[in-house]
């Protein structure tokens, strides 16, 4: 008889390390690995004496595992998930449960959840937040499907998950795709946060002249304050490292060319899908892509120039600068954060997530890459009564008043990234959200208006109620016909009355 209700297909880093979380707090469990020798070497070595145990075929696998069967998949996103499910689908029975714990894309895991539909199975799509270390001792988890089958496997996951002062770092995500969806943003938050940090490396850099350890204890007593998170911490650990082979900063030797997977690049797409601006993430994103045309960036730094610096003064007040770099960091995070939840929000509403911000905030706290002091106050924020509840972050009143007091210091940065000739996009972006989300007034205005003369795209007017397109120019009857094709017009309902006034007005 087995003795077990979980297995687990896939023992690289991140499976082989949950498998190990879940069998050290008391939950026995089945393991299997393509290559056999992978299971072999493991059982023999991190695994022994723990209640594991290891099957060389997927049905040796499904045979060890006591019904219901509560199986993780942890390979790579995309067509292996399928394979691995196609494998895994007949071998089970009614009540069973497959759980995708990889980076899919959550469209992805909306397909499976239909094809699931009806089968007597259950299929659950989970993100896993927190890499190597979270998974061995503690991940934040985000699982979403049927909320049956996320009780089958709610005791074992509200155990290993990383626990923090209100609870594990788990909850039911919703529906379908909810929970890849959420860790997918999550994943965009933290490629902003991860850049906003770099643009901060890199403006103390240039225009202090600092060194890598002395940045090192910057960071470090940063993450003391009010910017208190897992990735200003390991930025210090970074900065701090010396290579034992050169005894230089290791950080000084590691070609500046960032990787993506590309779970950020799909936050940007979707955003994009939906009409919400994330300017951080998209930022982001597009850094890292340009991050990797080095070769290229080499030949433009011979050809292309920057403003001219004198490199023998101390052009900027130490302390002014670090001060202020203190606090834009802080206001760019938030305004990024601010971004993604107001993405969250919205495709909650679009795809019936059903999502809970509050939630979200909360089991981010612990085990995941993005957990963060501020989490505390955007909990806060999103726990209140509906009617209370800000729309976007930056209208909390903790979050607005920081940000107020904080926007001179903001600007000054920004400003010296600039006079300098030092990029900072994602820097940029967060203020110019900002800015753009606190006026009232847009040049939209003006975009629409050039619409209208081009493509006919119609307006709405300040002074009147009314949808209306004006002949801007006297043109021939070929050219407005040519201009009406250009972007597809949108076209006015019969029941829509279109003024076209008298008079032609010339922009």
């Amino acid at each position: 008889m087995a003795e077990t209700n979980y297995g687990l297909a896939g023992l690289a880093v991140m499976g082989a390390n949950l498998a190990l979380n879940i069998a050290d707090h008391g939950f026995p469990i089945a393991v299997y690995n393509r290559t056999t020798a992978v299971t072999h070497e493991f059982l023999a070595g991190e695994a022994k004496g723990k209640p594991i145990t290891g099957a060389d075929t997927m049905q040796e696998l499904v045979a060890s595992i006591q019904r219901p069967r509560r199986i993780i998949i942890l390979v790579k996103a995309g067509p292996a998930v399928d394979a691995v499910i196609a494998e895994l689908r007949p071998l089970l029975e009614e009540g069973d449960v497959i759980i995708d714990g990889g980076n899919s894309f959550f469209q992805d895991t909306v397909r499976r959840d239909r094809e699931f539909e009806g089968s007597g199975l259950h299929f659950i799509g989970m993100g896993v937040s927190g890499g190597e270390e979270g998974a061995r001792i503690g991940p934040s988890l985000m699982p979403g499907g049927p909320r049956e089958a996320y009780e089958l496997i709610e005791p074992a996951m509200t155990q290993i998950a990383a626990q923090v002062d209100d609870g594990p770092c788990v909850t039911y995500i919703g529906p379908g795709g909810a929970g890849h969806y959420v860790k997918m943003v999550h994943n965009g938050i933290e490629y902003g946060d991860i850049q906003l940090i770099a643009e901060t490396y890199n403006i103390m850099k240039q225009a202090l002249g600092l060194s890598a350890p002395e940045m090192s204890e910057i960071f470090a007593r940063w993450n003391t304050g009010k910017l208190d998170s897992f990735l200003i911490e390991i930025a210090a650990t970074v900065l701090g490292y010396q290579d034992p082979e050169t005894s230089q900063s290791l950080v000084d030797l590691i070609v500046d060319e960032a990787e993506q997977k590309g779970t950020g690049r799909w936050t940007s797409q979707n955003a994009i899908e939906l009409g919400i601006p994330i300017p951080t993430i998209d930022a982001a994103v597009w850094s890292r892509g340009i991050s990797a045309l080095k070769q290229e960036r080499i030949v433009a730094s011979k050809v292309l120039h920057g403003p001219k610096r004198d490199t023998n003064g101390n052009t900027y007040d130490k302390e002014r600068l670090l001060n202020a770099l203190e606090n834009a960091l802080y206001v760019s995070k938030v305004s990024s954060y601010a971004q993604g939840m107001a993405l969250l929000r919205v495709a909650s509403d679009t795809y019936g997530f059903e999502l809970k911000l509050d939630e979200l905030a909360r089991i981010w706290k612990g085990g995941c890459i993005i957990r963060a002091k501020l989490l505390d106050t955007i909990q806060q924020a999103f726990k209140r009564d509906a009617s209370d509840r800000p729309l976007n972050l930056l209208l909390d009143p903790q979050f607005a008043e920081t940000i107020n007091a904080s926007q001179a210091d903001w600007r000054y940065v920004v400003g010296v990234a600039r006079e300098i000739g030092v990029p900072a996009p994602a820097m940029s972006a967060s203020l110019d959200y900002f800015d753009s989300y606190r006026s009232e007034q847009l040049p939209a205005n003006l975009v629409q208006g050039l619409r209208d003369l081009f493509g006919a795209h119609t307006y709405h007017r300040t002074d009147r109620e009314g949808v209306f397109h004006t002949q801007w120019e006297a043109r021939g009857d070929t050219a407005a016909a040519e201009s009406g094709q250009t972007e597809g017009t949108e076209a006015v309902g019969e029941d829509e009355a279109v003024e076209t006034p008298t008079e032609t007005s010339r922009a």
